[in-house]
């Protein structure tokens, strides 16, 4: 795993160490765990407004995804990136020896992709787990939507759309969740980045068969990354990354789209909408107004050809609505979480299959 400590953004590598008196107020971890690897962050726990909690001290990444098999998330293997990783981080961190609990770790959250419908093993092996290595019952076990809501917008009301290859919208009052899509590239997750793609390559071989539609300017794009047009649905349908091969290819429709194609603008326009909609569908009502919303996930790098006309169709759908910056990415949210939790100030509402909490 890459090791890099920080007293601010865990994405910002430094070599200062730090000193035993973070073992003062307790320590907490947030994991970060997706399809594309692990991420663990040592942070304060906190006490209160003289000493913020989810001050990060140090994280470590390792590009091996957690297994996931027929029993859903594999949480042994979870375990055995996270405890040696953590341990190594606290001792840096306190010259407490290599192990957790000399730490006096306060809170552990942990945010997983699927764990709405593959965390059974997770939330049955945790708890105990992680109280045996590390003395430690407080534990948030969350969907990474949650996680990117809390890195997102923190524990205020709202709604976070969070897109990348997939799209899922999640919002709250802080009495209870709503969620909108998510749902897989077979089902949903419309405008997407996988989304975006499939529709670009369903314009680039319009414009190969000469029907309406199509894009000659997209199909180039296509046949430059993928090869010749005849030969792309075996490059395709034998793949068992599907939604991140389509999703390869929406920074291409974006690119025609600056280009002038207007094919590419339309099916941006189309994913603006999508994306509006999710958010519309989870923004909490009530006497307070809509409140923020923030967009969060490599899927809005795609730049002004997505944003501007999305910010169009949410000053439509939601014009009372404050479109925020997210503060921070789902591994910022797990320590937002734990430390909340470690001070007793968890406010977002616990959910059986968005967000389990042992305390």
């Amino acid at each position: 795993m890459r090791s890099s400590s920080a007293s601010a953004s865990p994405s910002v590598s430094a070599s200062a160490s730090v000193s035993a008196s973070a073992s003062v107020a307790g320590l907490v971890v947030g994991v970060d765990s997706g399809g594309s690897g692990l991420r663990i962050a040592l942070a304060r726990a906190g006490a209160g407004e003289a000493e913020p909690g989810g001050q990060v001290l140090e994280t470590v990444a390792s590009s091996e995804p957690v297994r996931t098999g027929a029993g859903g998330i594999d949480a042994g293997h979870l375990l055995a990136q996270v405890l040696p990783a953590v341990d190594a981080m606290v001792a840096r961190a306190t010259g407490a020896g290599r192990n957790g609990k000399d730490g006096r770790i306060a809170a552990v959250a942990v945010g997983a992709a699927g764990m709405a419908t593959l965390g059974d093993r997770l939330r049955a092996e945790l708890p105990g787990a992680l109280e045996r290595a590390w003395g430690v019952r407080r534990l948030a076990l969350a969907a990474d939507a949650v996680t990117a809501y809390a890195g997102a917008l923190g524990q205020r009301p709202g709604a976070v759309v969070a897109g990348g290859t997939g799209l899922i919208a999640l919002g709250t009052d802080l009495s209870g969740w709503r969620r909108a899509d998510g749902w897989g590239h077979l089902l949903g997750d419309c405008g997407s980045g996988a989304w975006i793609g499939r529709a670009g390559l369903d314009a680039a071989m319009r414009a190969y068969d000469g029907r309406r539609g199509g894009s000659a300017a997209l199909l180039a794009r296509a046949e430059e990354r993928f090869g010749p047009a005849a030969g792309l649905p075996a490059a395709l349908y034998l793949r068992t990354d599907r939604p991140a091969v389509l999703a390869s290819f929406a920074p291409d429709v974006a690119g025609c789209a600056v280009d002038g194609d207007p094919v590419a603008a339309g099916i941006l326009e189309r994913a603006a909408g999508h994306v509006a909609e999710a958010a519309a569908a989870v923004c909490p009502a009530g006497p307070a107004g809509v409140g923020e919303v923030a967009l969060t996930g490599g899927l809005f790098r795609l730049g002004e050809p997505l944003l501007g006309p999305l910010r169009a169709e949410l000053g439509v759908l939601l014009p009372e609505a404050r479109v925020v910056a997210a503060a921070g990415d789902p591994l910022s949210g797990a320590v937002t979480v734990a430390a909340a939790l470690a001070r007793n100030e968890l406010r977002l509402p616990e959910d059986p299959h968005l967000l389990q909490v042992t305390r």
